[in-house]
């Protein structure tokens, strides 16, 4: 498997590059496509000694990490987007491109099915239904660790003296106010519908809602510590309708991290 491992990475760091161009634009968006794979590799497989898993296990989490978003890079070459509802879903499209890829054919058929569920539910607004309990549980360990990540990604550009300096496919609206939707999604600690999604609030409140769907407290614990829930509270509009969600929150945030972690489903 390290061998396969390698060839893996190698693929990936060749195939990242096919997609450089002399557009600064273009550019900056895959600059930080090529960051966000390297660190969700890095989580997923943080993650997955954390579990407990074992060292072929910590591997197919390292493979699913690498290639989330290999879909990505196809994606904005052909649409000129990185959104979804715009173009293709990415996640589709990425096992489009690992089906082209003899690499993947290397692996045991399960593990390459594995593998292949995963990359398939990481962005879906619910992991798909399934009796394979390994299957949840890879799924759940690669959204958690692409969730970890995206805060970091969008947490320099929170703030709206930043906004301008967003790459083209993160800025919105400059509409501040979260929507009566969202505000009601959000008080009842269910996640939203991003085809909804209208104002800068909006997307902010998105991203709060994101701690419902954190499957482990290793994770959210990641979360609280680097301050991302502190710096999008800190920056939403004063909607005094906001408060029931943002106390449903900081609840569900204090019982989330005094549950221990375990790869039992």
């Amino acid at each position: 498997m390290e061998q396969l491992l390698h060839a893996m990475h190698a693929w990936m760091a060749d195939y990242m590059r096919s997609y450089h161009t002399d557009d600064a634009e273009v550019m900056q968006g895959i600059r930080i496509k090529e960051v966000h794979t390297g660190y969700v590799t890095k989580i997923a497989v943080e993650l997955a000694r954390h579990l407990g898993l074992s060292a072929h296990d910590v591997q197919l989490a390292e493979i699913m990490g690498l290639f989330h978003d290999v879909g990505r890079f196809r994606q904005y070459s052909l649409y000129k987007t990185f959104n979804d509802a715009q173009s293709e879903d990415h996640a589709d499209l990425g096992l489009k491109v690992l089906a082209e890829l003899p690499l993947m054919q290397q692996l045991a058929p399960e593990d390459d099915a594995l593998v292949r569920f995963a990359i398939g539910n990481h962005n879906k607004k619910e992991i798909a239904p399934t009796e394979d309990r390994r299957a949840i549980l890879f799924a759940r360990i690669l959204r958690d660790a692409d969730k970890l990540d995206i805060y970091r990604v969008l947490a320099p550009f929170i703030a709206p003296e930043h906004a301008d300096e967003a790459p083209k496919f993160i800025k919105q609206t400059t509409e501040q106010n979260v929507s009566a939707k969202f505000v009601t999604d959000f008080a009842a600690g269910r996640q939203a519908d991003y085809r909804q999604l209208k104002t800068q609030g909006d997307r902010k409140i998105v991203r709060l809602m994101w701690v419902y769907d954190i499957n482990f407290s290793w994770t959210l614990q990641r979360i609280v510590d680097r301050g991302y829930v502190d710096l999008i509270i800190r920056y939403l509009p004063p909607q005094p309708e906001l408060q029931p969600g943002l106390e449903r929150l900081q609840a569900y945030i204090r019982e989330k991290l005094a549950t221990p972690d375990t790869a039992a489903l």
